[in-house]
C-alpha cells in the first residue's frame, strides 16, 4: 500500500485505465458464456483479489478497514456495482468501440460533478484538453457509429454515470480509504450474476476457457484496474481524472483489432492520435504546476 502510494496519482490514474482497457477484449473471447455468466465470474475473481490486497495491507485490520471506510465506501460499493453490471451487458450486447465511445462521457460527467459538488475550477488548460478528447472521441468511432443492440448501448451510460460519482465520493473524503467499497462492489455485482442466472435458469458453471477468462477480468483487468484509479483519484482532480481515463477509449479498440479482429478505420487513428495529445498535455500542466509550486515553497 504504501508503494504504491508514492506513485503519483495521474501515473496510477493512467496505469488502471490501461488494465481497463483490455475488457472489451476479454470479454470478447468468452465461448458461450452469457453476459450474467461472464458478471457472475468476473465479479468472484475480482472480490477474491481485492480481499487479498485488502488482507495484505490491513493483515489484522482488515474487518476494521471496512468500518473505517463508513457510508462512503458502502454507497460507493453499490453504486459501482451498477457499473460493473452495464459494462458487462454493453460489452456483450453492442461493439467495443461503441462502448469505449460512451464510457469516455464520463469526463463530461467528472467535469461537470466536480464543478457542481466539489467546486473544482476547471483550468484553461484542462478545458482545451477535454475539447480535443471530445473531438478525437467523436473522430475515433462518430464515422462508423452504428445503431447496434439499443440495449447495450443503453446499458453502457451506467458505466460513465457511476464511476463520475465514485470518484466525487472519493475526492469528497480523501482521508477515506474506498479500496474496501470495490470489495463491496464485487460482491454486489456477484450476487447480481448469481441472480439472474437463477432466475433464467443458466447453469452458473461454464467451461475452463471462460473461467480462465473470468480470472483475467477479474483479477487483472478490473482487480488493479480500479484499485489503481481509485488509489490515484485521491490526489487527482476530477477533470484531470476523466482526460486521463480517455486513454481507455483509445487502446480498448486496438486490442479488440490486434486480437479479437475488430476493424480499426483512419478515423480511430486520428481520433486516437488527438485524445493521446490531450492526455499529455494534461501531465504537462500538472509537471508546470508541481515545478511552480515547489519555486514557491523554496522561496518562502
Amino acid at each position: 500500500m504504501n508503494v504504491i502510494n508514492k506513485i503519483p496519482g495521474p501515473l496510477l490514474i493512467f496505469m488502471g485505465a490501461l488494465s481497463l482497457s483490455f475488457g472489451g477484449l476479454i470479454v470478447k473471447k468468452f465461448e458461450g458464456s452469457t453476459e450474467w455468466q461472464i458478471l457472475f465470474w468476473r465479479s468472484i475473481f475480482f472480490t477474491l483479489t481485492v480481499l487479498t490486497f485488502l488482507i495484505i495491507t490491513y493483515k489484522k485490520k482488515t474487518l476494521s478497514s471496512f468500518y473505517k471506510s463508513g457510508l462512503p465506501g458502502f454507497f460507493g460499493g453499490i453504486v459501482l456495482s451498477f457499473g460493473f453490471c452495464g459494462y458487462v451487458y454493453a460489452m456483450s450486447n453492442t461493439s467495443v468501440a461503441n462502448t469505449n465511445f460512451i464510457i469516455s462521457l464520463q469526463i463530461l460527467f467528472l467535469a461537470i460533478f466536480g464543478y457542481l459538488f466539489l467546486k473544482e475550477k476547471i483550468s484553461t488548460i484542462t478545458l482545451v484538453s477535454i475539447i480535443l478528447a471530445i473531438t478525437g472521441v467523436t473522430l475515433m468511432v462518430g464515422n462508423d457509429l452504428r445503431p447496434g443492440n439499443l440495449s447495450g448501448n443503453l446499458a453502457a451510460f451506467t458505466m460513465p454515470i457511476t464511476f463520475a460519482v465514485l470518484i466525487m465520493i472519493v475526492r469528497k473524503f480523501p482521508t477515506v480509504d474506498m479500496i474496501p467499497a470495490q470489495f463491496v462492489a464485487g460482491i454486489s455485482s456477484c450476487l447480481i450474476g448469481f441472480s439472474v442466472c437463477i432466475y433464467y435458469s443458466h447453469n452458473l458453471m461454464v467451461s475452463p476457457n471462460d473461467i480462465f477468462l473470468g480470472f483475467l477480468a477479474g483479477f487483472f483487468q478490473v482487480g488493479f484496474g480500479f484499485i489503481f484509479i481509485t488509489i490515484g483519484a485521491r490526489s487527482t482532480p476530477s477533470a484531470m481524472v476523466g482526460v486521463i481515463m480517455l486513454s481507455e477509449s483509445v487502446l480498448g479498440p486496438v486490442w479488440a483489432f490486434l486480437f479479437a479482429g475488430e476493424r480499426v478505420s483512419l478515423f480511430t487513428i486520428i481520433g486516437g492520435a488527438i485524445i493521446l495529445f490531450a492526455v499529455l498535455l494534461q501531465f504537462s500542466s500538472l509537471l508546470l504546476s508541481d515545478k511552480k509550486e515547489k519555486i514557491i515553497n523554496s522561496m518562502s
